[in-house]
């Protein structure tokens, strides 16, 4: 079906979903095709897809959309991370982005009642966003969690751990580490984290 419509040389080729219904490893095949034809050609492509680890690998450039209105447009790992409101933070990565509840009290980000930083921040609740890559194990990290689940992955361990103050489960991937065990309770910091307002999703950090 792509030869056929290359055959016209046409200004744009417009794929919308080609590669749905391909297993996992035709698929990552045939996406890599994808990609060298449009190199080769010089096409300008618009790709349409829900699989947003196609959407990053394939473009030069990503526009993510909802309810037909685009959110943010610009390079796939701009958009990862440094996505404008929550819907695109959630929209991208997987494992997804884990959300927390925050409040902004005098110019401090408190999670519960755990400081996390000061912020240039009105008094407001807010979404905490912390990818699961953004989480460090450090025993004198301030967050404090359970392990309920350990997933060795290859290179990294998977962690799905809860926060007891909140009654809440996080995602967090750390390097490749077999001494952990489920019940195991670990200290982490961040590398990084993003603050959304929580009625509106705007990306405040």
């Amino acid at each position: 079906a792509i030869a056929r419509a290359l055959v016209k040389m046409p200004r744009v080729l417009l794929l919308d979903e080609p590669l749905s219904n391909l297993d996992a490893r035709l698929r990552l095949q045939t996406r890599e095709e994808i990609k060298r034809i449009q190199r080769e050609t010089g096409i300008t492509t618009i790709f349409v897809t829900h699989d947003q680890e196609e959407a990053m690998s394939i473009s030069d450039e990503i526009v993510v959309m909802n309810l037909g209105l685009k959110q943010q447009m610009d390079h796939p790992q701009t958009v990862y991370d440094e996505p404008i409101n929550e819907f695109v933070a959630k929209f991208l990565g997987n494992p997804p982005i884990n959300i927390l509840d925050g409040i902004v009290k005098n110019k401090k980000l408190f999670m519960n009642d755990i400081h996390i930083e000061d912020v240039n921040l009105d008094d407001q609740d807010v979404h905490i966003g912390l990818r699961p890559e953004f989480f460090v194990m450090d025993p004198k990290g301030l967050i404090e969690a359970e392990i309920e689940i350990v997933e060795h992955i290859g290179r990294d361990t998977m962690l799905i751990c809860r926060l007891e103050e909140l009654d809440v489960t996080f995602r967090s991937i750390i390097p490749a580490s077999r001494g952990l065990k489920i019940g195991q309770k670990i200290h982490f910091s961040y590398s990084k984290f993003f603050v959304f307002n929580k009625e509106t999703g705007e990306r405040l950090i």
